[in-house]
């Protein structure tokens, strides 16, 4: 978004070939930004050939600037709308899209909803009143409705080619590439499981569907291995209460009689807060309690106990749905099931240990036997274990 607003002063006449640009400092200040984000915006820019730096100077607009690419016929533009833009593993899927674009000659305009439907809303309508060739749309609370149809429904008759990540609207008909979020819930599960933990909590966000499936595959784990679920091992919480219900619920089972020896959790953001949280109780992780998270976030080999997680794509998702997007916008699509046979099965746990070695296959398919979902297009990557050093053998049992 601030590489789109500093274009559109280029493109309004408001700094002139050879006028300095505004510091990074003072853009950040006026736009409430980082400074690495303002930075990556302007080396986009000097790459594209709009700006240049001068060492000890500052950055200044370029004699003779490249059109941009809004402005060239036949080059193609594509929206991306995700919950979150800078936060997470979301940079990582929306570079890996921006670097497929860019390789193929197209550009990207970002929007984030911060998991705000109405704010979904407001860039359906930017993008309507903007036109884009194709979008690339991350559903906003995708378990609770889709108050959006109308304007999902407009972009279908406009003949808009959509791809969803990460999830999709139930009613929707449209290609998604997504985790399988119910058989990664199973394997966190089950590899605790075969670490002889009988007192499993689990800690699930459910106003996505992702929290729901993974929530299910928790279940699924448990009461296939004969596990009693007590109520209060369940805890479900929204986006607006991730900061305060999962972690008082973690605080009560740590400190009652017979508490869990371990903990499963939406995604590695809750599964290093509940580090924080058994620290503070003085309870040591590993050797008291164990702790898998989700998605294999920065943060899941940067936290003070390197976190057990399930893999997430993130860049390959990101650049794969960029190239569906431009397949679509190319013609005629694969036969059905062509994206499942050329992706390959996932088989076995797809374990990998500390250091990178992987066991099993992890890998995408279209979808395994859902034969709708082979008819959409759809992508669905096979949950991959990664082992670390904050899930090991039940302490009752050593």
């Amino acid at each position: 978004m601030l590489k789109r607003e500093i274009e559109q002063w280029l493109e309004e006449g408001k700094f002139q070939p050879e006028d300095m640009m505004p510091t990074e400092h003072e853009i950040a200040a006026r736009y409430a930004m980082s400074r690495q984000t303002v930075r990556q915006a302007i080396g986009d820019l000097v790459n594209d050939g709009l700006l240049y730096r001068v060492q000890g100077k500052g950055t200044f607009v370029a004699k003779s600037r490249e059109r941009t690419a809004a402005a060239v016929p036949g080059v193609q533009t594509i929206g991306m709308v995700t919950t979150y833009i800078s936060d997470y593993i979301f940079p990582h899927i929306v570079r890996g899209a921006e670097a497929e674009l860019r390789s193929r000659g197209c550009r990207l305009l970002l929007s984030s909803t911060d998991n705000d439907k109405s704010k979904e809303r407001d860039s359906l309508i930017a993008f309507l009143e903007q036109p884009v060739s194709g979008l690339i749309i991350e559903p906003t609370k995708s378990a609770q409705g889709n108050p959006n149809l109308d304007l999902y429904l407009e972009l279908q008759r406009r003949g808009t080619p959509i791809v969803m990540i990460n999830e999709r609207y139930p009613e929707l008909s449209l290609p998604c590439l997504k985790m399988d979020d119910e058989a990664g819930g199973r394997r966190a599960a089950e590899h605790l499981i075969r670490l002889n933990h009988r007192v499993i909590a689990g800690f699930f966000k459910t106003d996505d569907l992702q929290g729901v499936h993974r929530l299910k595959g928790y279940m699924r784990a448990c009461g296939d291995n004969r596990l009693s679920l007590r109520p209060e091992l369940v805890t479900t919480y929204s986006t607006e209460e991730k900061n305060e219900k999962p972690l008082a619920a973690a605080r009560r089972l740590l400190t009652q009689e017979n508490p869990p020896t371990a903990f499963v959790c939406y995604n590695d953001e809750l599964a290093v807060a509940l580090l924080d949280v058994a620290r503070d109780l003085g309870i040591s992780v590993p050797e008291q309690l164990s702790i898998i998270g989700f998605d294999d976030s920065p943060l899941a080999a940067a936290s003070s106990v390197k976190l057990t997680t399930l893999a997430h794509p993130k860049a390959e998702m990101g650049a794969r749905a960029a190239s569906m997007i431009l397949g679509m916008l190319a013609g005629p699509q694969p036969e059905p099931g062509a994206d499942a046979a050329n992706a390959g099965a996932a088989t076995g746990d797809g374990a990998t240990t500390g250091d990178g070695a992987t066991t099993g296959d992890g890998a995408a398919t279209g979808a395994g036997g859902d034969t709708a979902a082979c008819m959409r297009g759809d992508v669905v990557y096979q949950p991959e274990l990664i082992v670390r050093e904050s899930t090991i053998l039940c302490p009752t049992i050593r």
